[in-house]
């Protein structure tokens, strides 16, 4: 049974009735993410679809708040209605996770989710101005503010975003919104391989045309994406936006500079929409199997070294987002989580998280990166601090916000 509190009051007696008992809460939002995490026994599940409803809204201040149960589409209706948008893209996991739940706005800071705009945008936690929440104790306590001078509490509000649902039950957020560009195109280099497509991205980062998102597309996948629409080849694409007659001529500029690499063609604002749409819901695995899946983040320049490395020891498909700095990579069999970690330690670092695996194989293998002894012992104090009984589970259902 999920137990589902429609009020904060009520979400504060339930934990501090759990935390008298001893009994571990899993906190989830919609469980559009079912099936994340480490797998924990003996914890009961407490959803916050229960507070629902945007709270406050002015599009002139470019701010919302709103209940942490909301469904992400009501959100997204508000925002489109005034031509504006959550500019970190959140995904929506329910395809690679062969989930039906609803996603929560809630759940998309708790999991600090960004798309393919964040390394332009920032991630989820950069647009977070405020929350509140009930903590360990059953105690509300509010953080942050509806402007991003207003500092107090910042530092509580970073903490809470991409907790996984591990430091407190998050009953409202307040975030800043963006316009919606007016315009976009894709730029698509046709050919590259893994490395020549790093160089690619990398040199069009550099220019001054504002490239919002840099992904490749090997040939494995390639054909998964907007109906077949790209050309024959791996696949490049470099997305611009803005204004409609900007997004032009910064087009050529880019098409004529990517030329050096490889035949160009672009992709105009309908297919472009529905490409990057697909990029950020990571569709090609979003197949209805539980092959093992990692989200993967490392240096731009070196994430086609790890692939390369793991395709000569391990069944493995792949394609990157991020100028490359993120890897979707789907495993056919074993996960590989220890040959892969020690490769991306070998090329200087970064994490990996299992996203996707059947029970077995998440008993057997851990889905976070291993902490460092200094980050695991601060962790810990944090933990202690905002959860002093340990309530509040981070396994399975805690990673399912």
């Amino acid at each position: 049974m999920t137990l589902i509190p429609h009020t904060e009051t009520d979400a504060a007696y339930v934990i501090r009735n759990a935390a008298a008992q001893g009994t571990r809460l899993a906190l989830c939002g919609g469980n559009s993410r079912s099936g994340f995490g480490d797998p924990v026994e003996g914890a009961e599940a407490m959803s916050s679809r229960g507070l629902s409803g945007i709270v406050d809204y002015e599009p002139a201040e470019m701010v919302m708040t709103a209940k942490a149960g909301t469904p992400v589409a009501e959100i997204e209706a508000a925002l489109g209605a005034n031509r504006q948008m959550m500019a970190f893209e959140p995904m929506d996991h329910r395809g690679i996770m062969g989930t039906t739940g609803e996603p929560t706005i809630g759940g998309i800071f708790a999991a600090n989710v960004s798309g393919p705009r964040r390394f332009v945008a920032g991630a989820a936690r950069d647009s977070l101005l405020g929350v509140r929440f009930v903590n360990g104790q059953g105690q509300v306590i509010r953080a942050g503010g509806r402007v991003m001078k207003n500092v107090t509490g910042l530092d509580l509000v970073k903490l809470l975003a991409g907790s996984h649902g591990t430091l407190g039950f998050l009953t409202e957020v307040t975030f800043r919104v963006l316009p919606v560009p007016q315009s976009v195109e894709t730029i698509v280099i046709s050919g590259l391989d893994d490395a020549a497509a790093a160089h690619a991205m990398a040199s069009a980062l550099a220019l001054p045309v504002e490239v919002s998102g840099a992904a490749h597309l090997p040939q494995t996948v390639k054909g998964r994406f907007v109906g077949g629409a790209l050309p024959e080849g791996e696949a490049t694409v470099l997305r611009l936006e803005g204004l409609a007659a900007s997004v032009s001529v910064r087009a050529e500029k880019l098409a004529a500079a990517m030329a050096a690499f490889g035949p160009v063609s672009r992709l105009g604002p309908g297919e472009s929409l529905a490409l990057w749409h697909e990029i950020r819901d990571v569709h090609p695995y979003a197949d209805g199997t539980q092959k093992p899946l990692w989200r993967v983040s490392v240096a731009p320049s070196v994430g086609h070294q790890l692939v390369a490395a793991l395709r000569l020891e391990a069944g493995v498909d792949a394609f990157y987002d991020w100028q490359g700095g993120l890897i979707w990579m789907r495993m056919e069999a074993d996960p590989e989580a220890e040959l892969l970690r020690r490769y991306i330690k070998a090329l200087g670092g970064g994490h990996a998280t299992l996203m996707r695996a059947s029970e077995q194989v998440r008993a057997a293998s851990a889905a976070f990166e291993p902490q460092s002894d200094a980050v695991a012992a601060l962790s810990a104090r944090v933990k202690h601090k905002l959860d002093p009984a340990g309530i509040f589970s981070p396994g399975k259902m805690a990673g399912a916000l």
